[in-house]
């Protein structure tokens, strides 16, 4: 089942070029001028989070291109419970810039940029050894860029932000990058899972496999490449089961969302059953609570964090979100004032859509999800009392735990 990490154990680096080329042969010759269409009857989506569709994508920008494009491959993966995009860039380099010179070819680009987390040296290392072995077939129109570390550095406008002026914020939009980016050119901002997955798409596989990051109480934590047909339930058993029972899961990430382990458990994991039920699958996170866990002190650190990474250019992420933030210690230290509680219920629905980008957006979404599956914990938490600790009876997780 495994295809973007088939071949050599990811433990033994890098792919080399010419075992790359005797796995998957040379890209196809007309393979570019029909990819788009492709792309668009396998239903890909995005990768990195957003899970836009990735051929609309590449038809937008070649629509406007006029040869004069960039593709800007984005490797920052700033989401703190995210392995993959580092890990496919670090053992499958090849893949990712297969779909990047397809990307080129595709929506009339002459420049591609792999935009690398800083934090991510394995993975930088291997991006730039890889072009350096393929330097005579790009000619000199690939090149990598070191991602400045922070959250808000991955997202697009901010990745082309800091490629244009050396400032990683997010812009205000319009025009979005797919109009004006790079140098003012059109320019294709597409995650490196995205396009490795796109070159497998132009050798005729399908899309259906997407590699996920476990974490949390997970026997064997990691990247997987998984179907997207597969279940919860699959999925953990594919990491050796839980290893404790779970309450919950924290799907898509930082900016994704809180779902009870009874809603999940049994259905598949594909992005449109998911949506179907108001989740989203989003750079492919799943970590999972363990039923002894605090849900109030899981979300109050990760809303500190996300607080931490406010790009400071407006009041409702500055402002908003370090309020949210202070009330959320108060209330997982169970020091809560008495409107805590009342408080970041109103002020997660009211930053919504506020922001000079979609940072409060994220970060009052995953609020929202904690404040309906943790409602009976956080209300305990206003009251001054936790009341997690031994599974209760009957529980999911625990049934989870026994069919895991």
């Amino acid at each position: 089942m495994a295809r973007l990490l088939s071949g050599p154990p990811l433990t033994a680096g890098a792919e080399s070029y010419g075992a790359h080329q005797q796995r998957f042969g040379a890209l196809p010759a007309a393979a570019a001028r029909s990819l788009i269409g492709r792309l668009e009857a396998s239903h890909l989506i995005g990768r990195g989070g957003a899970g836009f569709p990735v051929g609309r994508k590449w038809r937008a920008v070649a629509d406007r291109a006029n040869g004069k494009a960039v593709v800007l491959a984005n490797g920052a993966e700033g989401e703190p419970l995210s392995l993959k995009d580092r890990t496919v860039m670090a053992a499958r380099p090849h893949l990712v810039i297969d779909g990047a010179v397809l990307a080129a070819d595709a929506v009339g680009a002459d420049d591609i940029i792999f935009y690398v987390g800083a934090e991510h040296r394995a993975a930088e290392a291997a991006m730039r050894y890889a072009l350096a072995e393929r330097a005579a077939d790009l000619r000199g129109r690939a090149r990598v860029v070191q991602a400045p570390r922070g959250y808000v550095a991955g997202e697009e406008s901010a990745a082309v932000h800091f490629i244009n002026a050396g400032d990683p914020r997010p812009t205000t939009t319009p025009p979005r990058p797919f109009e004006r980016g790079v140098g003012g050119r059109p320019t294709l901002v597409q995650n490196v899972e995205s396009l490795a997955a796109a070159a497998l798409v132009a050798r005729g596989d399908d899309a259906g496999t997407s590699l996920i990051t476990l974490s949390g109480a997970v026997r064997r934590a990691g990247v997987r490449e998984i179907a997207l047909d597969a279940t919860l339930a699959e999925v953990a058993a594919s990491a050796g089961g839980l290893a404790r029972p779970v309450q919950a899961v924290l799907l898509g990430g930082y900016f994704g969302g809180w779902v009870d382990i009874t809603d999940l458990w049994a259905r598949p994991l594909a992005p449109a059953s998911l949506r179907a039920r108001g989740h989203a699958f989003g750079c492919g996170v799943l970590s999972f609570l363990a039923e002894d866990s605090c849900g109030v002190e899981a979300t109050a650190r990760i809303m500190g964090y996300l607080a931490s990474q406010s790009a400071r250019q407006c009041g409702p992420c500055l402002f908003g979100l370090g309020a949210i933030d202070a009330a959320c210690r108060r209330l997982a230290a169970r020091s809560a004032q008495p409107d805590d509680l009342k408080r970041i219920t109103r002020w997660g629905g009211e930053l919504a859509g506020r922001g000079a980008c979609k940072h409060p957006d994220g970060a009052t979404g995953l609020l929202r999800s904690a404040l309906g599956v943790f409602a009976d914990d956080y209300a305990a938490h206003q009251r001054g009392r936790c009341v997690r600790g031994a599974p209760a009876a009957g529980r999911p997780g625990a049934l989870a735990q026994a069919v895991a």
